[in-house]
């Protein structure tokens, strides 16, 4: 015993040497290059031909730097702190709308004011052509320039210059700016089959109280099953998700653990209060841009069976950031650890390569590796969260596409903006149909316009030539060639007419944001989603739900 004591104090003694001389070593590479760092900026401000600017040439290099790790590590000099901000809590001050750049008319424009915030209270309108701010001209500026312009200290007054363009008028509104925070929950309601809906929109500070008065308004409403949607909830504040998770599981269960380099980067986070619910069904909408929070919550709720995941796989956010400050106001939101949710996977989906400057893959479904959920189901890690039902979202046929995000004429904007102006109310958000007849002038309108796009088939079928020409086919094949370009060569009024059912669901939409706002176009387009649909018929199955929540037989 004495000499395996003695053996065990000499390996544990050579260990601790080897590790002292590595943290040497990496303190004099950190040392060594530093000071490369220093020299070569000093050498370059003394000799180099020009003035250097050294906010640009030193920020370019700690760009560089951070591009070499993972997407998340960011610098934010002073002038850009206050977008920090905005992420963390969700708030900025301005008038609260959005605003786009019109392509035909090359001017910014409200796009959408936020209900019962300054631009929607002084009687701005989707369409508004922004001229100046104050003595600032903007007829000639980008939406980032205009946008920035918007915003300022909460309290500060300004004078807004627009032009209506369905009436040609320019008026002039004195808008104060306020603190807006863009709405955690934008809509909630009760659907078919008291099937409770929670549309849910960001983690930011304070969410989980808001989550709770709209679970518990539902509740006394009549649900008796839970529909929470997290499509493209990028996340936030990870003490919000726990709270929020708690309010469907028992107190003092381990949601998340974090691990890093550092002890302090090392927690757990447990549920702290006692449950509002342990029992109703809830079911889980997600895809591909449901990130870090959300995923939490989502894998929580999957991995402790406490219900169901529908939609297509997460993002596959499993890294933990903190913001440290820095000198003269500056700050770095930095990765210090992956989070591992209650079946001990973590669900990070990309494998960042620090030493190929940032080069990134993700992680193949045969490396990663089976976890279980308490009921005993097969979970995996690597890749997000894998739904328990995969449901795809109906796909944009082309023509829709272009009028709907690439139309350089507008038209599918401007004729909103004209329709708000022939109709001062509409129905109800739920209840709101585009008539035929105002479909049939739309596609009018579109055709005057002389509206194109790029139909994917006639490209496609171009490319087809190209390599046939290459390879020697061509001249065998021209006749049937020219009567498949014959077939495919796009008509605008038949793909309009084809695909009327999309582009009216579309129209509708902006149509109602205009006069219900963000709540009225979710409430809307419930209606027609696919996804929506799949999950409400899964809560209204109860011997399915239970089924799926039930492990495998081996």
């Amino acid at each position: 015993m004495r000499r395996l004591l003695m053996t065990i104090a000499v390996v544990m003694t050579v260990l601790a040497s080897a590790s002292a001389q590595k943290q040497k070593n990496h303190n004099f590479e950190v040392g060594k290059n530093l000071d490369i760092f220093n020299n070569i900026y000093k050498h370059l401000d003394l000799m180099y031909v020009d003035t250097l600017n050294p906010k640009e040439v030193i920020g370019n290099g700690i760009t560089a730097m951070l591009k070499s790790l993972d997407p998340y590590t960011e610098y934010y000099p002073e002038d850009k702190t206050k977008d920090l901000k905005m992420m963390l809590t969700g708030k900025y001050a301005g008038i609260g709308a959005i605003v786009r750049y019109h392509q035909k008319l090359k001017r910014v424009v409200i796009e959408e004011p936020y209900e019962g915030m300054p631009a929607a209270e002084v009687g701005l309108r989707k369409g508004d052509i922004i001229l100046s701010i104050d003595d600032s001209t903007m007829t000639d500026k980008n939406v980032s320039y205009v946008s920035e312009h918007l915003r300022g200290e909460p309290g500060t007054t300004f004078a807004l210059k627009i032009k209506r363009p369905t009436t040609g008028k320019t008026m002039t509104f004195k808008i104060t700016r306020k603190n807006i925070k863009m709405p955690d929950i934008p809509y909630y309601g009760l659907l078919e089959g008291n099937v409770g809906y929670i549309n849910f929109n960001q983690f930011t500070d304070g969410s989980a109280k808001g989550m709770r008065r709209a679970y518990i308004e539902l509740r006394e409403k009549g649900a008796t099953s839970l529909l929470l949607d997290l499509r493209s909830n990028g996340g936030g504040s990870l003490a919000e998700a726990i709270d929020i998770i708690n309010m469907w599981v028992p107190k003092n269960i381990t949601l998340v653990e974090t691990k890093g380099k550092l002890k302090q980067a090392n927690k757990e986070y447990t549920t702290r209060l006692e449950p509002i619910d342990t029992i109703m069904p809830i079911v889980v909408l997600v895809n591909g841009e449901t990130a870090s929070a959300s995923e939490i919550t989502c894998g929580s709720i999957q991995d402790l069976d406490r219900g169901l995941v529908v939609g297509t796989r997460t993002y596959g956010k499993g890294l933990v950031q903190v913001p440290i400050d820095l000198p003269y106001n500056g700050n770095l939101k930095v990765t210090t650890s992956h989070y591992y949710i209650p079946s001990g996977r973590c669900i990070q989906a990309i494998n960042y390569k620090h030493s190929a400057g940032g080069y990134k893959e993700y992680i193949p479904d045969s490396l990663t590796r089976v976890f279980y959920t308490r009921n005993g189901r097969e979970v995996r890690d690597g890749g997000g969260i894998k739904p328990d039902i995969e449901v795809r979202p109906d796909t944009l046929p082309n023509v829709a596409l272009y009028l709907d995000r690439l139309d350089s004429m507008e038209v599918l904007f401007d004729y909103v903006v004209e329709y708000i102006d022939k109709h001062p109310t509409i129905a109800p958000a739920r209840e709101f149909r585009l008539s035929d007849a105002d479909f049939e002038e739309f596609k009018q309108k579109v055709i005057d316009s002389g509206f194109n796009y790029d139909p994917v088939t006639e490209k496609s079928l171009g490319e087809l030539e190209k390599l046939a020409k290459f390879e020697g086919y061509y001249e065998d094949a021209k006749e049937e060639f020219a009567a498949l370009r014959k077939k495919l060569k796009h008509d605008v009024a038949r793909d309009l007419e084809h695909n009327k059912e999309t582009i009216k669901q579309i129209i509708e939409g902006d149509i109602v944001a205009a006069y219900y706002f963000q709540a009225g176009a979710i409430e809307n387009g419930l209606r027609y989603d696919t996804q929506a649909k799949k999950a409400i018929e899964l809560l209204l199955d109860k011997e399915k739900y239970a089924r799926l929540l039930s492990p495998k037989e081996k």
